[in-house]
């Protein structure tokens, strides 16, 4: 049998709370994957396993100790993600690079992995950004979160999120209300982006007076969108006539992002995919850029990860 080594990490200036999780969940994960046994006393974390499990151990520590200092909570998604793939080289919360600070937000919002700090710096860098990758990678999120920082610091004078109103696999006509309550249920996920980055009454109050937007893509026929950064979601559904009429709504001083999912296209015909044309036809094009993130990217629960990965290896075998 392997000899045990106990190893002590300092986990200064990182808040215990934020880095062990409630009940210490982060901590329990943590020796579930990795083989070791955990303890923190004050700001000291003591690791017991064999020479290999506690350097691996303490190289993911440290990656979860950067997220901790920067006043962002580590979930156990993180810790499985790190014990998976390792800690990237240059992880992309030290020293807080890529953080996105929203006024009347407690916490920050920041990129988890190299792919979702790609995309950012993209949308800090870019015109026109296509964000292509599966569920649970932070597509949505993270430009939404872009948007509105822009907002707050007043480069932008809108926002505008935009979805096509494709259903999907369901039908929503049965729904009572007027075409607004029809749609709604489509733009729901736009709204509950907008809501963990703004206070309640702040979000009422922008759609009130129309600085934020949330609307079916149909609705941007006719229009040009100047001082505005606006989103397009799920373009994996927009036909190839909606792409082009959107993204030839772009003003003076306006940013555009267009995400989406290839493997979930819920067209009748999946050629007719607006997303999966300008993949073909656009790329090169100075001003515009293409970010991929993958399955590496994912940081919802662990198993959204599984999923789709089983989901890859069924198509392609």
């Amino acid at each position: 049998m392997a000899e045990e080594l106990t190893q002590r990490l300092s986990v200064e200036g990182a808040d215990p709370l934020l880095l062990a999780g409630v009940n210490d969940a982060n901590l329990a994960e943590l020796e579930r994957a990795l083989g070791v046994r955990i303890s923190m006393r004050g700001d000291t974390l003591t690791v017991v396993g064999n020479a290999e499990q506690v350097d691996r151990a303490a190289g993911v520590v440290q990656g979860l100790v950067d997220i901790a200092r920067t006043g962002e909570a580590v979930t156990t998604e993180d810790v499985f993600r790190f014990a998976q793939d390792g800690v990237p080289s240059e992880s992309p919360l030290a020293g807080g690079e890529g953080k996105i600070v929203l006024p009347g937000l407690r916490r920050a919002i920041a990129p988890k992995t190299q792919g979702q700090r790609e995309y950012c710096q993209a949308i800090s860098t870019t015109d026109i950004v296509v964000g292509i990758g599966p569920a649970g990678t932070g597509k949505t999120y993270l430009a939404v979160a872009k948007a509105v920082e822009a907002m707050a610091r007043k480069r932008v004078k809108r926002i505008i999120l935009a979805r096509p109103a494709v259903e999907a696999g369901e039908s929503l006509g049965f729904l009572p209300g007027d075409l607004q309550a029809k749609v709604d249920p489509y733009l729901r996920p736009l709204y509950d982006a907008l809501e963990d980055m703004m206070p309640p009454e702040r979000v009422q109050k922008a759609l009130e007076q129309r600085t934020i937007e949330i609307a079916p893509l149909a609705y941007m026929r006719g229009r040009t969108l100047s001082d505005a950064f606006i989103i397009l979601d799920e373009a994996q559904n927009a036909t190839g006539a909606q792409m082009k009429m959107f993204l030839t709504r772009l003003g003076v001083n306006s940013k555009v992002v267009v995400t989406g999912d290839k493997t979930q296209v819920d067209l009748p015909k999946r050629e007719d995919s607006g997303l999966i044309q300008i993949e073909r036809i656009l790329p090169g094009i100075d001003g515009l850029a293409f970010c991929y993130l993958g399955e590496s990217d994912v940081v919802r629960h662990r198993l959204v990860r599984e999923i789709i990965k089983a989901y890859a290896e069924d198509q392609n075998g």
